[in-house]
């Protein structure tokens, strides 16, 4: 008996255990400060964490993982070129971004559910492509509409040819203002207070709406949709719901991760916001069918621990931190594989179980099976 359990155990937490394990021998070979390493996953906490939430709302209503939350990235993002484009600079950038990009992140979050909504089964997969399908526009409106037919003022920001926005923008003006809002030292280790007060008021926003009838709802969708449907809960406007705050999360969250960075990939820094944050929460635990707030924190802090020591390891070992890079890479990778292939393989286990009960009961009751 207390085998059979630890060997659940250990495959219900299989990801958690080789990130463990990964960062255990790392560690060490990266000769890094602890201060430095606890810097970094401070700083790094405070950027990503938001963007990782905005998963949990979906995984809960039965989606899977929202790959289109890039949709939502993208909005952030635009938000930031009016930003700048107006010179609004600190924390009323950001607040002037948000406002921007929140009413377009709806937008595509409902077009994103109402396509979803008709790929049921596949919705991870769709969300992927629907990502690249919509950079496709966010392509055309940066690179070709603004400054031709959207206003844009500055000159600093568009292309010599006097439209479209520069390859680079820079967020001097709202750089780090969220970070340094309300900076709190400890020792060696600089808190940005002011983002950790955010991510804790998403954290009680989450908590809270899991207990409203919406996310009593979403739950029921995400236990079995049809039981929800029987139970009179409106399936598609709930499953549209849930992607559309995620989206608008993924906005939000973008913001927070540009202007820590300080300047922004204008064509690239959306692509890979779905990967990471995927990555992140899958690390932590959760899986494509159950995500809660600890698999959050738990998962950001274990990638982007690897983020930091493997590559600095590769160096170390090897003599090229580039080395460190590829594992990086590959492990990130690896893992939303594996996390996908544990699902698929803990969904035919369960299938087999219940009809090895269902047989049982049958021989019970002495009926043919």
């Amino acid at each position: 008996m207390k085998k059979t359990t630890i060997t659940r155990f250990a495959a219900d937490n299989l990801v958690v255990i080789i990130f463990l394990v990964i960062t255990a021998l790392a560690i060490p070979a990266a000769s890094m400060p602890a201060a430095s390493i606890a810097q970094e996953i401070v700083t790094r906490m405070g950027r990503n964490s938001f963007l990782v939430f905005s998963l949990i709302l979906p995984i809960m209503a039965g989606m899977g993982i929202n790959f289109g939350m890039v949709l939502g990235a993208m909005a952030g993002q635009i938000g930031l070129i009016f930003a700048v484009d107006w010179s609004i600079a600190g924390v009323q950038g950001l607040l002037f971004a948000a406002f921007i990009g929140v009413p377009i992140a709806a937008l595509l979050g409902a077009f994103a559910g109402r396509i979803l909504n008709m790929a049921r089964g596949r919705e991870m997969v769709t969300g992927y492509i629907l990502g690249f399908f919509m950079d496709g526009f966010y392509q055309l409106v940066v690179m070709y509409l603004m400054g031709a037919i959207i206003p844009v003022h500055s000159a600093a920001i568009t292309l010599s040819r006097g439209y479209g926005i520069r390859n680079t923008l820079n967020l001097d003006t709202v750089r780090q203002s969220l970070d340094r809002l309300l900076p709190l030292r400890t020792g060696v280790i600089t808190f940005p207070l002011a983002n950790y007060l955010v991510i804790a008021a998403l954290c009680v926003f989450i908590a809270a709406f899991r207990k409203t009838k919406l996310g009593q709802d979403m739950r029921a969708i995400g236990q079995n949709e049809s039981v929800a449907h029987a139970a009179g809960i409106n399936v598609d406007a709930t499953r549209i719901t849930a992607i559309v705050i995620s989206t608008i999360l993924a906005c939000l969250g973008q913001i927070i991760f540009l202007q820590n960075m300080g300047n922004m990939a204008t064509y690239n820094a959306h692509r890979q916001t779905g990967f990471f944050a995927a990555a992140a929460i899958l690390v932590g635990g959760a899986s494509v069918s159950k995500a809660t707030i600890p698999n959050v924190f738990i998962g950001t802090v274990l990638l982007h621990l690897m983020y930091i020591v493997v590559p600095r390891a590769g160096v170390q070992l090897f003599g090229q931190a580039q080395i460190g890079e590829f594992f990086r890479d590959a492990f990130s990778y690896a893992i939303i594989a594996l996390a996908l292939v544990l699902h698929a393989w803990r969904g035919r286990e369960r299938k087999k179980r219940d009809f090895a009960d269902a047989a049982a009961g049958l021989a019970k009751r002495g009926e043919p099976q």
